[in-house]
């Protein structure tokens, strides 16, 4: 053990709320929300599901971008884990409508700054929906 205190309770609420925020932000397409929400520095990193994306500048560029529909989604499992006070991680599965039979998986990791809590590295991917069970067969 290294002492660092795991999952503070006021700590994991802190992180609870700025990802509730920035989910509220994703599914409105509030760029000004999600520009804040990412730490504003070149080592700041986003592995979407189309793109890698190196730096701050390259996460505003593709988020002032992107499409604003077919954003809603709900998500599952989300686990969100502290150490100490200042970094924690944030985990989902999600389910988009326009993507049934498919499940994501959003990776997060916050970092207290002096202007609040920010993500520092994210990673979102899709894949089959392991629940989902078989596809379809096609007609011949």
């Amino acid at each position: 053990m290294t002492g660092l205190a795991i999952n503070i309770p006021s700590v994991v609420a802190e992180v609870e709320a700025a990802f509730a925020r920035y989910e509220t932000a994703l599914v409105t397409n509030d760029v000004a929300t999600l520009d804040e929400l990412f730490h504003d520095a070149p080592t700041t990193i986003r592995y979407g599901i189309t793109e890698n994306l190196y730096g701050y500048g390259e996460i505003a560029a593709f988020r002032a971008g992107r499409p604003s529909v077919g954003l809603a989604r709900t998500i599952e499992r989300t686990v969100i884990t502290t150490y100490g006070a200042d970094m924690a991680t944030a985990s989902t599965l999600f389910r988009r409508p326009t993507a049934p039979g498919m499940i994501g998986r959003q990776m997060q990791t916050w970092m207290r700054t002096p202007a609040g809590w920010r993500v520092v590295a994210a990673h979102v991917s899709v894949i089959p929906d392991p629940d989902a069970g078989p596809p379809p067969a096609s007609a011949p």
